[in-house]
């Protein structure tokens, strides 16, 4: 078999898995088919998402059930105001032996996981948030001056509150933009609510089955990044970046009116690794231009920001982002 050949049959054999987890995941997370998308998606990525929301809205329970079905070793942490760095990291306690020696031992945190729930992360200080910043990027932490590999694969998943909540920090840029997609989970609508109360408060709960192993998730990312991307996909993606940095030449007036800093290279390699996964969750080979306008609010919204003008005017991100989408859509279709 020629070696395309057995890439199309590994990519559609993959497709084929992901639809069971979708609807593994379905069982106990009802509905919210955007959501769950978006944060397989990340996960087939290799990143990490960030789900903003109001408390209660089920975001605790999909990172859970995500746990589950990928087969992950899941671990959580609830940020507070007055939790420290050790608290995630972990730290080093003198012990003295039998015989009256004493050795220091490091005792793991519950960074040391496969899947990470920071649960209302910004609740806590920035120096707390900031140490996740080298987990996330390297995936390793340093205690007491080691270098301490964590679990493969590695993924966090951080539930945000609004910033206008009471107790709440906003995150620091940097640690922003080391999320693949921020996933904006919304209030379900009736039928959805409905099926939700009946499904939840009876005797019995309906159960995720696991569909993945940890091995089986890394594998799928291999083939996610073999999967080939269109030239003009390609095109699109810079255009798209490029043009929401407003002091880029090719950024039109509106976006150097109105935005104060935009997205930096992070951002592009987000959104290609985005779009193969989310082909590959629609059953498809190779992305489209239609993926890149789906993926372009998750995963620029969290890297941009607009200037004090522009939100006196009321103006949003998502929409100019849109916008931005829409043209970059119309220069792709015209070449």
């Amino acid at each position: 078999m020629a070696r395309g050949d057995a890439l199309v049959g590994e990519i559609e054999a993959l497709g084929a898995r992901l639809a069971a987890a979708r609807d593994s995941i379905g069982r106990r997370f009802i509905g919210q088919e955007r959501v769950v998308e978006l944060a397989l998606a990340a996960l087939l990525g290799g990143g990490h998402a960030l789900l903003g929301g109001l408390p209660g809205l089920g975001q605790t329970r999909l990172v859970g059930t995500l746990a589950r079905v990928m087969g992950l070793q899941a671990g959580r942490v609830q940020f507070t105001p007055d939790l420290m760095p050790a608290d995630i990291l972990g730290s080093e306690v003198l012990e003295t032996a039998a015989d009256g020696s004493r050795s220091f031992r490091f005792i793991a945190g519950p960074v040391f996981c496969q899947l990470l729930l920071a649960d209302e992360i910004n609740r806590a200080s920035p120096r707390t948030q900031s140490a996740l910043l080298q987990a996330m990027q390297e995936r390793e932490v340093t205690v007491a001056g080691v270098h301490r590999p964590l679990g493969a694969p590695f993924h966090v998943l951080a539930t945000q509150n609004p910033i206008e909540q009471e107790g709440t920090y906003p995150l620091p840029e940097a640690q922003l933009d080391r999320f693949l997609v921020q996933i904006d989970v919304d209030y379900p609508d009736r039928a959805t609510e409905k099926a939700i109360l009946v499904a939840t408060t009876g005797t019995l709960e309906a159960e995720s089955a696991p569909v993945f192993t940890a091995a089986e998730l890394l594998a799928a990312q291999t083939t996610v990044r073999r999967m080939p991307v269109g030239e003009r996909v390609v095109e699109m993606i810079l255009d798209l970046v490029r043009a929401c940095r407003p002091d880029d030449p090719s950024a039109p007036p509106r976006i150097r009116e109105s935005v104060s800093w935009g997205p930096g290279p992070r951002a592009a390699q987000a959104l290609m690794l985005t779009v193969r996964a989310r082909a590959l969750l629609e059953g498809r080979l190779a992305p489209s231009a239609e993926d890149v306008a789906a993926l372009a609010r998750p995963v620029l919204t969290h890297r941009m920001a607009l200037g004090f003008a522009a939100r006196a005017r009321g103006e949003g991100l998502g929409a100019l982002i849109d916008a931005m989408a829409a043209q970059a859509t119309r220069i792709e279709a015209a070449a």
